[in-house]
C-alpha cells in the first residue's frame, strides 16, 4: 500500500483540487509524483492542494510540490497549499517553500487567491 494517497476532482468553478492523505516521504513521492505532475501541468490551471491529511513532509515531498507550483505559474496557472499540519507547516515555513507557493489555513481564502486564475 502506497504511503500516500493522492484524489482530484475538478470543481464546477475551474479549482482542480487535489487532496494528499499520508506521509509525503521517498515513498510517497514516488507513489504520487507522475500523477500531481500530469494533473498541474497539463494546462493554465489554478489547483488547490489540500495538505490536511499529510503527516509528513520530506525533501522529494517538497520537490514535487515546487516543481508544479513553477509548471502551473509558467502557464499563468497556480498552485496553493491549504491546511497543512502543524509539523508540515513548519517544514514548509523553515524551507522556504512558503514564501514560494501560498498557503493558506482557510479553503475560502484560498479559493478566492485562485478564482483571479480562473476568470482569466
Amino acid at each position: 500500500m502506497a504511503s500516500l494517497r493522492l484524489e482530484s476532482e475538478m470543481g464546477d468553478d475551474g479549482i482542480l483540487r487535489i487532496t494528499l492523505d499520508g506521509r509525503f516521504d521517498v515513498d510517497g513521492a514516488m507513489a504520487v509524483d507522475m500523477k500531481f505532475a500530469t494533473l498541474t501541468g497539463a494546462r493554465k490551471a489554478a489547483v488547490l492542494v489540500d495538505m490536511s491529511g499529510v503527516s509528513f513532509l520530506a525533501s522529494l515531498g517538497i520537490r514535487t510540490l515546487l516543481a508544479s507550483a513553477k509548471g502551473a505559474a509558467a502557464r499563468d496557472g497556480r498552485l496553493v497549499l491549504v491546511k497543512p499540519q502543524p509539523l508540515v507547516a513548519e517544514v514548509l515555513t523553515t524551507s522556504g517553500i512558503a514564501s514560494l507557493i501560498p498557503m493558506f489555513d482557510d479553503s475560502e481564502l484560498a479559493i478566492t487567491a485562485l478564482r483571479e486564475i480562473t476568470a482569466a
